[in-house]
């Protein structure tokens, strides 16, 4: 409906005449592209109508239409610039006439006062345009519904996820407990309803389209649709069609494939192995193993099922495994026009509530259908009791893929192994522990009216982007006659308000983030160097190699002394790399030049007239601790190399002795006893001769409180050490003053304390 045109057409002004310059322009009904093509030829008028016209010919032109369609929600919208003069007699008759007939009238101006979110006064307003927002604002005030807007605010709106909600339709079915068949007396069979509590929503689908040569008879089908380019193509919709092909004998197999015929040589030539069947001939087979079982007539026979919902247990609510729901949530009402039927069912869910249970049902939607397993949970609303029903695999559908504990680790012997790099430790618990109480998100949001801090986090105001962002996409280009001037515009703020979480919230938790790497050793993993292959061949660079130190890359030179050092296939690899960088210079001469200025650079930061050294073998892993002389991977012969030096005896007694506690303390310590106990020997007699006689005492009894009493301990690798007897035990005053030593421990205690 427009006013303000030139013509006049509308049902009243046939009927009793007036209401000029309204003209019925676009009959109700559902949109079309034929609704867009129409809106997008409106042109401005000279021509003045009355807006209160409009909405009297509208809210009568809607009432007839919707007359025997009493459930529709009716609404009107006046999209007015307010510039129109208009006839303010008796509008409270129309206010009342819109009131009886429960009609929402919605005003939405250009350029309109917005005083919600973002306030907006246009300056400068003329008078007829504020007196009469004015009395749009005193119309709305007498209305029931209705509500007057900005023209860009509500633009803005159009982008703005919503939730589309429906009212399922109610579906008749029969919940039966017990077995009705064979023991009638005791079953009970209830009428029920079932209707959907929540519904799955998808992205709207999109049709493809494929240019196509213009032709007549393209030219009249109806979905042909011309775009107005400089070769005015053609595109029409895509529509599938299979085929069916077998191979001919001597050609492999038969196998069916869909698709359209092709015309080129390689087409002809592949149609030469195959023929082309009809879908009659051919007959429905299921895969069974590495074989096909035919099935002629389409399907296998169905079960001989019963329409209704049987229950065939009840269990504790608490059993019930989370990840077992498969499906979307069903309300199981009670007939409504059966007030027995309610009382029954009403009963039933109270049972359930009361004893925390819900029960396992068998679901058959009509006569011969396949059947459906859940569960069925109690929900006690304030005024009706019902069943929510949710889907549940059968047992031949759960797959147990079984893993190792995480938790519990468990040796070779069968013994579990309590301290073990997999297995996290106190500090590591309360440091992860503490990163998850600063991730917090339910104080992260804005403050209240009484200052308290609200959730970040609103799960009714999550929209799906995959959804919303698509539907505003069709839209945009629905309505826009180019999308290379209009592109589509950013998606609303409350699509993407989520994506980021919030900077107090970072900030908050960079405490705990820092002790959570400190805690676990959290390193970056540095960048693998791929290796030369030995038939010469080049890797093509990567844009991140050679980049970790320097900013720029550093060009390798070889000088003949380091080429003299090297050996023949090295000399050949070198020749061949010097011969692939030459041609690479002579096609990249421009580029290689300003390398070369920008390479010069770091070089003149160190100057040096040495060639490089060539690399020496990369040197084992000595497992070395910081601060630490003495690796566990080589104890023995880091210890023997550092008495070698003579100066640093106290440092590698102390740290080889740390070395051996820490190996016997870890798991599977077994596979190194008899290297600790060689490393224990030779600590002993350095002990003995080096005059660290105190450092062996208290070492040794500190290695005994470890291993018999520590967790996780090492009771075996003891046995081992009291094998040894006396030569393994403390150093006593004895053997000390052998070698001129001083020890506090007397013969007898070093005999006493190796057999305990």
């Amino acid at each position: 409906m427009i006013f303000g045109s030139e013509e006049t057409d509308n049902i009243i002004n046939e009927e009793s005449g007036g209401y000029e310059h309204v003209k019925d322009y676009i009959t109700i009904g559902q949109p079309n592209a034929g609704t867009l093509a129409k809106l997008q030829e409106l042109q401005p008028s000279t021509t003045y109508g009355d807006p209160i016209d409009a909405i009297i010919v509208g809210v009568e032109t809607q009432h007839r239409y919707l007359a025997t369609k009493r459930t529709w929600t009716r609404k009107v919208y006046l999209l007015t610039d307010g510039e129109n003069p208009i006839e303010l007699e008796d509008w409270e008759a129309t206010a009342k006439k819109i009131n009886a007939l429960e009609v929402g009238l919605f005003v939405i101006g250009v350029d309109f006062d917005h005083d919600e979110d973002i306030p907006f006064r246009e300056e400068n307003k003329s008078h007829v345009k504020r007196t009469n927002e004015e009395f749009y604002h005193k119309l709305r005030s007498h209305l029931h519904r209705g509500d007057v807007g900005n023209c860009d605010f509500a633009m803005k709106e159009i982008s703005r996820p919503d939730i589309k909600e429906t009212r399922s339709v109610l579906q008749g079915t029969i919940l039966r407990l017990g077995d009705v068949d064979a023991r009638p007396e005791e079953a009970v069979e209830i009428l029920c309803k079932t209707s959907k509590a929540t519904a799955m929503q998808r992205p709207k689908s999109w049709k493809r389209f494929a240019r196509r040569e213009k032709n007549t008879a393209e030219r009249n089908r109806e979905d042909a649709m011309e775009v107005d380019d400089d070769d005015k193509a053609v595109f029409a919709q895509l529509r599938m069609r299979t085929e069916y092909y077998i191979g001919l004998k001597g050609d492999g197999e038969g196998s069916d494939a869909g698709g359209s015929d092709t015309d080129d040589e390689d087409g002809d030539d592949k149609n030469k192995h195959v023929e082309k069947v009809e879908k009659e001939q051919l007959v429905r087979g299921f895969k069974y193993g590495s074989s096909y079982a035919p099935c002629p007539d389409g399907q296998f026979p169905r079960l001989a099922t019963r329409k209704g919902i049987d229950i065939c247990g009840i269990f504790s609510a608490k059993n019930f495994r989370r990840e077992y729901a498969m499906s979307e949530v069903t309300y199981v009402w009670a007939d409504t026009t059966q007030p027995l039927q309610q009382v029954a069912l009403s009963a039933f869910v109270q049972a359930l509530y009361e004893k925390g249970a819900m029960a396992t049902a068998r679901w058959v939607t009509t006569d011969g259908s396949e059947p459906k397993m859940g569960v069925l949970h109690p929900v006690m609303f304030d005024r009706v009791d019902c069943l929510m029903f949710v889907r549940m695999p059968f047992a031949e559908d759960v797959r147990n893929f079984p893993f190792p504990s995480l938790e519990n680790l468990i040796s070779k012997k069968g013994e579990r192994i309590t301290s073990h790099p997999y297995l996290p430790t106190d500090e590591q618990m309360e440091a992860m522990k503490h990163f998850v109480d600063a991730m917090n998100l339910k104080d992260a949001g804005e403050k209240d009216e009484d200052g308290c801090d609200t959730p970040w986090f609103d799960i009714c105001l999550s929209y799906n982007p995959a959804i919303h962002r698509v539907k505003q996409a069709q839209f945009h280009a629905a309505v826009v006659p180019d999308l290379n001037t209009h592109p589509l515009p950013p998606p609303h703020p409350e699509l993407t308000k989520y994506f980021d979480p919030p900077k107090r919230v970072l900030k908050r938790a960079r405490d705990a983030i820092e002790e959570c790497q400190d805690r676990f050793k959290v390193r970056e993993v540095p960048k693998k160097v791929a290796r030369a292959r030995k038939d010469g061949h080049v890797r093509a660079h990567d844009e991140d190699d050679e980049t970790l130190l320097l900013d720029k890359a550093v060009k390798r030179t070889k000088s003949s002394a380091q080429l003299g050092g090297t050996s023949q296939h090295s000399q050949s690899q070198t020749l061949r790399t010097q011969s692939f960088r030459q041609a690479k210079k002579q096609d990249d001469s421009e580029t290689e030049s300003e390398t070369e200025e920008e390479e010069e650079l770091l070089l003149d930061r160190k100057p040096t007239n040495r060639a490089l050294p060539t690399p020496a073998p990369e040197e084992p892993e000595r497992g070395q601790a910081p601060g630490r002389i003495i690796g566990s991977t080589y104890p023995l012969e880091d210890f023997r190399a550092n008495m070698a030096r003579g100066d640093v005896v106290t440092k590698a007694v102390e740290d080889l002795g740390a070395v051996i506690k820490e190996i016997v303390l870890r798991p599977f310590a077994s596979r190194r006893e008899d290297e600790m106990i060689q490393c224990l020997r030779e600590l002993r007699r350095v002990c003995l001769e080096e005059d660290e006689i105190d450092a062996w005492n208290a070492f040794l009894r500190n290695l005994r409180e470890a291993c018999l009493d520590g967790k996780p301990g090492n009771i075996e690798f003891w046995s081992r050490v009291k094998d040894e007897s006396r030569m393994m035990s403390l150093i006593s005053t004895t053997e000390a003053n052998e070698l001129g030593g001083k020890s506090d421990v007397s013969e007898p205690e070093a005999a006493e304390f190796i057999q305990r």
